[in-house]
């Protein structure tokens, strides 16, 4: 018996680890092309993208983990089903309970390992990777300033300086604002001065004028010196959601009336998506039964169709709570209820056979 869950458990963790490769490789593409757009224009090195590739995998694996072990375990006992060693096994006296021990050992691995990403590594990762794009950003974009080439690094800003004697050191600029839409913004000055700040780019420009568009209204202002600032990060400097620890989004839920449900409906998201690998052993070796006989790609097919509708009634319950229609557990967890009473209920059919 020992031998064969050995067996067993080491194809699991075989299919498991490919299965992550996978779905990490297909999920962060679409994050690291969008990044790689705006970092290769401040000439990010191939060490500064290596690190935000590392950032980003502790904010994917809370997702892709369910979703490996469930293709993981469909493509196993899909397999040993269609190899007919399923019906080998149970005709020698072995339950079905029995045999699925080996997915109940990797899912518990893989319900630890969830926790550990949603409530300590994901949170660490993504404050790590927005500091990083900042750093990035407010280092390197000064070197991308050339003279007399319209410079578009900085989102929503276009400048322009004809003479750039030092990296440090602007003559005749030109900027045009429109990072408020209401009240858009064209600078000019004779000189400027870069200076880096903590999460910020700023110009010290002096002997200019500046002329602000409010509606139909026009003001020209002229300055001696005018501290023009700049956060070139993709996000506001405050922390997101998803960089807090579960303690801190209870703990802003309490005291903060108008992103409460924000915060609360983020804290069960983080509860309900590891949780969601003990309810994937029950639901994958049942289903193996019937992707074991359409093949490996069948496994894959009803591993991604069973979380691509979990995910959407997730995602449909987040929104019912936050119009009010649900309170914000029942919202939140909706989509866990149901998967838990789909597997359960195909389990014990399939265990009955």
């Amino acid at each position: 018996m020992l031998l064969i869950h050995r067996s067993i458990l080491k194809e699991l963790a075989i299919s498991f680890a490919l299965s992550l490769l996978f779905l990490n490789f297909t999920l962060m593409m679409e994050k690291l092309l969008r990044l790689a757009r705006i970092l290769s224009g401040v000439g990010a090195s191939p060490d500064d993208m290596l690190l935000i590739v590392l950032y980003l995998q502790p904010q994917i694996l809370i997702l892709t983990i369910p979703m490996a072990l469930l293709l993981a375990i469909l493509l196993t006992y899909g397999r040993m089903n269609a190899d007919n060693e399923l019906i080998i096994m149970r005709s020698c006296g072995m339950s079905f309970r029995r045999i699925v021990y080996p997915a109940v050992y990797l899912g518990i691995a893989c319900f630890f390992l969830s926790i550990l990403m949603s409530f300590y590594l994901g949170p660490r990762g993504a404050e790590a990777l927005r500091l990083k794009v900042t750093e990035i950003l407010t280092i390197r974009a000064p070197m991308t300033i050339e003279e007399g080439t319209f410079n578009t690094a900085f989102k929503d800003v276009t400048l322009l300086v004809r003479q750039k004697p030092d990296p440090n050191t602007l003559i005749d600029i030109f900027i045009v604002d429109e990072r408020n839409k209401d009240e858009q913004k064209v600078i000019v000055a004779k000189k400027g001065d870069i200076l880096q700040e903590n999460e910020a780019l700023s110009f010290l420009l002096t002997d200019g004028q500046a002329y602000i568009t409010k509606k139909d209204i026009v003001t020209e202002l002229f300055f001696g010196t005018y501290h023009f600032k700049l956060t070139p990060s993709l996000e506001p400097a405050s922390r997101k959601n998803s960089e807090l620890t579960p303690w801190e989004l209870f703990k802003f839920a309490q005291g903060a009336s108008d992103q409460g449900m924000s915060f609360m409906l983020e804290l069960h998201r983080r509860l309900s998506l590891p949780a969601v690998c003990i309810i994937v052993i029950l639901l994958g070796t049942a289903l193996s039964l019937i992707a074991g006989k359409s093949g490996r790609l069948g496994g894959l097919t009803i591993g991604l169709s069973v979380f691509a509708v979990y995910y959407t009634v997730l995602i449909y319950g987040e929104k019912l709570a936050r119009s009010g229609s649900l309170p914000h557990y029942l919202g939140a967890w909706l989509s866990f209820i149901a998967l838990s009473i789909f597997s359960f209920v195909v389990f014990e059919r399939v265990n009955k056979r």
